[in-house]
């Protein structure tokens, strides 16, 4: 037995197995291969899925956004109106209230004295006017000060007017301020 040549057995066995390793490590390549191309796959799709809901995020947002405009827009036109109505409900407030400013500025006014200009400014009257006599001025002045629509009548000019027969007329302007109550009796 000495005789006996196991190399080209155990070559051959060797080439066998050696194919074999090839094969299998041709397979696992081609495995692997395949499993990469599978999740590069995934991946992209994976990955287009997110970018397109991106986009429906963006744009829902861009509407929502426009939606916040008009709510904006809506918000300052509600104020705009609010402001309207403020200012349409205190006219019709103060609206008696010049008529029952100049019926106290008639009731309050003695004989011998005329009003030839009278202004209402932001709560101040200015009057402007002649009366015959100093006297007279100053019952003005007191009937002024006891109406309960009038208060603090001051006397800012007195001058002598021009010659009449008696006497002189007196040129006088003043200011009387509107009092803040509102309603009540004369």
């Amino acid at each position: 037995m000495a005789k006996i040549n196991l190399l080209p057995w155990r070559a051959a066995l060797r080439e066998k197995r050696h194919r074999r390793f090839l094969i299998v490590l041709g397979a696992l390549s081609v495995a692997v291969m395949g499993g990469l191309f599978v999740l590069d796959r995934l991946i992209d799709s994976a990955v287009e899925r997110q970018l397109a809901r991106n986009g429906l995020i963006r744009s829902a947002m861009a509407q929502l956004d426009g939606r916040a405009e008009q709510i904006d827009a809506l918000k300052m036109r509600r104020e705009q109106l609010l402001e309207r109505m403020q200012t349409i409900e205190t006219l019709q407030g103060n609206r008696s209230d010049s008529g029952i400013i100049l019926e106290q500025l008639a009731r309050s006014l003695p004989d011998g004295v005329h009003f030839t200009d009278v202004k209402m400014t932001e709560g101040t009257i200015v009057i402007t006017g002649s009366a015959q006599s100093s006297n007279l001025l100053a019952q003005l002045m007191r009937n002024l000060d006891a109406s309960h629509w009038l208060e603090t009548p001051t006397l800012i000019d007195v001058k002598a007017g021009p010659e009449r027969e008696g006497g002189h007329d007196r040129l006088f302007q003043m200011t009387v301020r509107q009092t803040l109550h509102a309603g009540g009796p004369f």
